[in-house]
């Protein structure tokens, strides 16, 4: 039975930014919601998520507020260095 939209929270940017982010933690085995255990990371997906977080970027540079930009920039970074570390 689906949930009342009510259930779900109004989609911005930022909250769609989370989303994109939460699935490159995904792809890199960090997390795991409602399974037991992480799965086998792959870098190649999450690659190509952080390929889309910076097409974002690209595409929405000088129309983003100062919290999105400043959330944009953050995750960018983070999944950066996450992805380097794990491909070390």
């Amino acid at each position: 039975m689906p949930t009342p939209a009510a259930a779900h929270p109004h989609v911005t940017f930022s909250t769609f930014l989370v989303s994109i982010a939460s699935t490159a933690l995904q792809h890199l085995g960090e997390v795991h919601e409602g399974h037991p255990k992480p799965a086998e990371p792959d870098l190649a997906l999450a690659r190509q998520t952080l390929e889309l977080v910076d097409l974002f970027a690209a595409k929405t540079r000088g129309n983003l507020d100062e919290d999105e930009s400043r959330l944009l920039e953050a995750v960018r970074g983070e999944l950066s260095e996450k992805i380097a570390a794990a491909a070390r």
